[in-house]
């Protein structure tokens, strides 16, 4: 396996956290009010993205594959619940 094909297999393990990390902060602007957003764009992509890598490395290491569905669900709860803390939707 060459060099590009490790760093593909990569992007591809990598990919659903990096969308949600920049899809979540995207949709938390047009559902909250900017008045109760705590931290910038970029900051909460990069936590959520940074959170939903640990998980999926986490589901890798526990389910010895990559692409089990628990793995995935745990991806959305925890990326849901790091992006809804950082939106400072808990403060109401």
């Amino acid at each position: 396996m060459g060099l590009s094909d490790i760093l593909f297999h990569l992007l591809g393990f990598a990919a659903p956290a990096l969308a949600l990390g920049l899809l979540l902060p995207l949709a938390s602007r047009f559902f909250l009010s900017p008045a109760r957003i705590v931290t910038g764009f970029w900051a909460q992509a990069a936590i959520v993205s940074a959170c939903g890598l640990a998980v999926l490395g986490g589901g890798l290491w526990f389910f010895s594959q990559d692409g089990k569905m628990a793995t995935y669900g745990a991806l959305v709860v925890v990326a849901c619940t790091v992006q809804w803390t950082l939106a400072g939707a808990w403060r109401r």
